[in-house]
């Protein structure tokens, strides 16, 4: 016997309640989607506020602990000359590090090279400097082997406008004379362009290892 076909299809109320479950299964995933891609732009984000970073705090510590020229003009034990410069400019100062017209040194720390004569060693220089380019702020390490660039290297993007803060410690006074800061620190704000919020702070810190 042939069974013949029901051909009524779907009613308009059972349109209507598919529709109405389909909404709200779809409402709470739509949701999740949106909340996914917010965060996933400000992981972003904060990644871009906080790229080369370690780098940036690793190469500072490392020049803070050797900091430390000596005058070796007198007698042993060779005392300690001033070792830091705060605003220094590219072509002056005491320990120039040229590197063709770039704004002043927040900071500038200066050693002895130990692989050169004790009597006459060659100042190792590394300068901190922040640089615009192509609008983009930048903090810059730059360094000299005596009077010779050997390096211009980007640690630290998307600086916000905030003036960064050089602090010195054991002395207070960075460049105090005779004596040199055992610690020292530079105070940063950083900013993604997509952040509308507010700017990540970060501190770059080290300390002598010299006496």
């Amino acid at each position: 016997m042939r069974l013949k076909r029901d051909d009524r299809g779907m009613t308009l109320i059972e349109i209507m309640m598919a529709l109405a479950i389909l909404g709200i299964i779809v409402a709470p995933l739509a949701m999740a989607l949106i909340g996914f891609m917010r965060n996933a732009d400000q992981t972003a984000q904060r990644m871009n506020e906080n790229h080369d970073l370690q780098i940036a705090t690793a190469y500072f510590a490392q020049d803070v602990q050797a900091m430390g020229v000596h005058d070796w003009t007198v007698a042993a034990p060779y005392p300690l000359r001033q070792s830091i410069e705060l605003n220094a400019p590219a072509s002056g100062g005491i320990y120039q590090c040229d590197a063709g017209g770039t704004p002043n040194a927040l900071v500038r720390f200066a050693w002895d090279d130990p692989k050169t004569l004790a009597n006459d060693p060659v100042v190792l220089r590394a300068s901190y400097v922040v640089m615009t380019v192509n609008g983009e702020r930048q903090l810059r390490r730059i360094t000299c082997e005596g009077t010779t660039l050997t390096s211009n290297v980007v640690l630290a993007h998307n600086l916000d406008t905030t003036a960064p803060v050089v602090t010195c410690f054991s002395p207070s006074t960075c460049t105090a004379a005779p004596g040199i800061p055992q610690k020292v620190q530079i105070v940063l704000t950083i900013r993604d362009p997509a952040n509308t919020g507010s700017p990540v702070t970060v501190t770059l810190f080290g300390q002598r290892r010299q006496t």
